[in-house]
C-alpha cells in the first residue's frame, strides 16, 4: 500500500486517502437499503469504537508527531501543542456555535447553533459534516507533513490516519441514513444525504495539505490543531452520544477501548 501512495504527489495522496474515507461513509450510509434500523446497543458500539480510535488517532498520528516536529523546527514544544491543541477546540467550539446542527436521536428543538428553518434532514447532515472537518484537515495536514519531509512524519503513519479515520467514519453514514429513512425518506435520497456528510473530507484534507505545503513553519500548529479539533468531537459528541442509554455504557467503554487498541496497531505498525 505504501509503493502505491509514492508513486503520486502529495496532493493526489490526499485526494485518494479522503476519497477512501468518504467512501467509508457511503458505505455506513448504505446500511440503509438492507433495513431501517440498527440495533441500538450495535449503534452504540459502533459509534464507541469510532470514539477510541479518534482518542488514538489525535495523539499517535496528529500531537505526537507534531511535539517532535515542533522540537526538531525549534520551538517551544509544550508552548505550540498547547497553542495548536486549544486552537482547534476553540475553532470547533465557534462553528459549533454557528453552524445550524441536528445530533442524531435528538428532537427539532434541540439544534443547535444559528436557528434556521432548514429541515430536520439538512440539519442530520450538517451535524455529521461538521464532525468530518477536522478529520478531512487531519488526513491533509498528515500527508502535507510527510512532503515537508521532516524525520518524525512517515508515509505509512499518514495513511495509518486515514484507515483509522475511514473506519469510524461507517458509522457516522448510518447515523445520518437509517434516521431519515424511518422518517419516511425514500431509500436512495436517505443514503445520498447519509453519505454527502463526508464530501466534506476530501475538500478539508486539500486544504489542510495545501496549506502545511505552502507554510511549513506552521506543521506543528496544524497537527496539533488537527488532534485539538477531533477531541473535541469525541468529547462533546461521540462519547455522550453512544452512553445514552445506561444499560449500554459498559459495553460502549469496552467498544472504545478496541477502537483506541485498533488505531494504535496501525500506527505503530505502518508509523
Amino acid at each position: 500500500m505504501i509503493e502505491f501512495f509514492q508513486q503520486f504527489s502529495p496532493l493526489m495522496q490526499v485526494l485518494f486517502a479522503t476519497l477512501f474515507t468518504w467512501g467509508v461513509t457511503a458505505a455506513g450510509a448504505a446500511l440503509v437499503f438492507f433495513s431501517k434500523t440498527v440495533n441500538q446497543k450495535v449503534m452504540d458500539s459502533m459509534l464507541g469504537f469510532a470514539a477510541g480510535v479518534m482518542i488514538a488517532a489525535s495523539f499517535w498520528s496528529l500531537l505526537a508527531p507534531g511535539i517532535e516536529m515542533a522540537r526538531e523546527l525549534g520551538h517551544t514544544p509544550w508552548l505550540t501543542a498547547s497553542i495548536g491543541f486549544l486552537g482547534g477546540g476553540i475553532f470547533m467550539r465557534l462553528t459549533d456555535l454557528l453552524l445550524p446542527h441536528l445530533h442524531p436521536g435528538l428532537a427539532m428543538s434541540q439544534s443547535e447553533g444559528v436557528k434556521t428553518s432548514w429541515q430536520r434532514s439538512t440539519l442530520l447532515v450538517l451535524a455529521i459534516t461538521l464532525h468530518n472537518i477536522p478529520e478531512g484537515l487531519a488526513v491533509g495536514v498528515a500527508f502535507g507533513a510527510v512532503a515537508a519531509g521532516l524525520p518524525s512524519a512517515t508515509l505509512g503513519g499518514a495513511i495509518a490516519l486515514a484507515i483509522g479515520i475511514g473506519l469510524q467514519n461507517f458509522p457516522e453514514g448510518t447515523a445520518v441514513s437509517m434516521p431519515l429513512r424511518r422518517e419516511g425518506m425514500s431509500l436512495s435520497k436517505s443514503f445520498l444525504m447519509g453519505q454527502a456528510s463526508g464530501m466534506v473530507e476530501p475538500i478539508a484534507g486539500i486544504l489542510g495539505a495545501l496549506f502545511v505545503l505552502q507554510m511549513q513553519n506552521v506543521l506543528p500548529y496544524a497537527l496539533c490543531f488537527a488532534a485539538g479539533a477531533m477531541i473535541f468531537v469525541v468529547v462533546e459528541e461521540l462519547i455522550p452520544e453512544s452512553q445514552r442509554i445506561e444499560a449500554n455504557i459498559d459495553l460502549v467503554t469496552m467498544t472504545t477501548m478496541a477502537g483506541f487498541t485498533v488505531m494504535m496497531i496501525l500506527d505503530v505498525a505502518l508509523g
